[in-house]
């Protein structure tokens, strides 16, 4: 049987908490441990013991990228499967998800994330990146019946994913400095530069209590990482190739936060991007060293426009997507 360590991080109010756990715990066809990381919450109480359930207490808020990390480190398993704790999943789930990472050229699987009601409607079933890497809850707001199929993503879903230990650990897990957002188009757009894969399995399903909130702090780490991505992943020639349609984009999203109250932490993205070169300098040649030997072209699975939910704040005029979706088809050969 299997055995999988299933990855569970708690900050604040978390009334979905022991439910996400106890499913988890449920699981069948598979051996389960459920790690939990306390990042400062108010439900850990609710949360009755179990001899399968570790709860880590670091004792401060290592942010979603840490708190992740920190549970990979403390795990039993070689099966690691993350969960957000709103999510709660089917019985069978963590064993088709988990199934997947059997396949040779597979490195992460996504579930399919849906929210709570009938009929069964998307959350994610993977998350499309472009280019300037917006990413976006794939699918979102459609219904589940016409997207039930197996298929390969750009991106994980943060909230339910697979990955195995010894891809997890070449890869160094999450970078930290993230703390949280964007992560997981880091890892992701990484397993490809590894010739790796990732797959969606419609068969693993979890229902996702899935509320977006928008907040100026949130808005400075989507674009901060935003940022971080889109000067680590590429090479020099790719950024200077791209700087055309990343330039008048930025001025877009200044436009937009200014309209939003948010410029404050815009502004503040590009300070902590300027202030932190020789970090970026350096995540920069550990990507590239990282990249060397394989043949993959990566950017394959990155889009060329952006349709992003009006739900997410951000709204792409068509014109707009159209002359980005131009210029990608013009140079995506030359990136990398």
């Amino acid at each position: 049987m299997r055995q999988v360590s299933v990855i569970i991080l708690a900050y604040g109010d978390e009334p979905l908490l022991s439910a996400s756990v106890g499913a988890a715990l449920n699981s069948r066809d598979v051996q389960v441990e459920v790690v939990l990381v306390d990042n400062g919450s108010l439900s850990i109480s609710d949360v009755g013991p179990d001899p399968r359930l570790r709860i880590l207490s670091p004792g401060t808020n290592t942010g979603f990228a840490g708190g992740c990390n920190l549970a990979a480190s403390h795990a039993t398993f070689d099966h690691l499967v993350f969960v957000n704790s709103d999510l709660v999943v089917r019985d069978d789930a963590i064993a088709l998800l988990t199934s997947r990472l059997e396949e040779e050229d597979v490195g992460l699987a996504t579930g399919a994330v849906l929210l709570p009601g009938e009929p069964l409607m998307v959350n994610s079933i993977g998350n499309p990146i472009h280019y300037l890497m917006f990413s976006w809850a794939g699918d979102f707001g459609e219904p589940f019946a016409i997207h039930n199929t197996e298929e390969q993503v750009a991106g994980i879903c943060g909230g339910f994913f697979a990955c195995y230990r010894d891809l997890w650990n070449q890869l160094q897990g999450f970078d930290e400095t993230y703390f949280a957002y964007a992560e997981d188009v880091d890892l992701s757009l990484r397993v490809w530069q590894t010739d790796k894969s990732i797959v969606f399995e419609p068969r693993a399903i979890g229902v996702h209590h899935y509320e977006f909130t928008k907040n100026n702090t949130k808005w400075f780490l989507l674009e901060r990482n935003r940022l971080i991505n889109f000067l680590t992943l590429y090479d020099r020639r790719s950024r200077w190739l791209l700087m055309p349609m990343l330039l008048p984009v930025e001025l877009g999203v200044l436009a937009s936060s200014i309209r939003g109250g948010w410029a404050k932490e815009k502004l503040s993205s590009w300070h902590w991007i300027w202030q932190h070169r020789t970090y970026l300098r350096q995540r920069r040649t550990r990507v590239a060293t990282a990249k060397i030997g394989h043949e993959v072209h990566w950017t394959d699975v990155i889009s060329g426009e952006m349709n992003i939910p009006g739900e997410f704040g951000l709204r792409v005029p068509a014109m707009v997507n159209a002359v980005l979706g131009a210029y990608w088809r013009i140079v995506k050969s030359l990136i990398n």
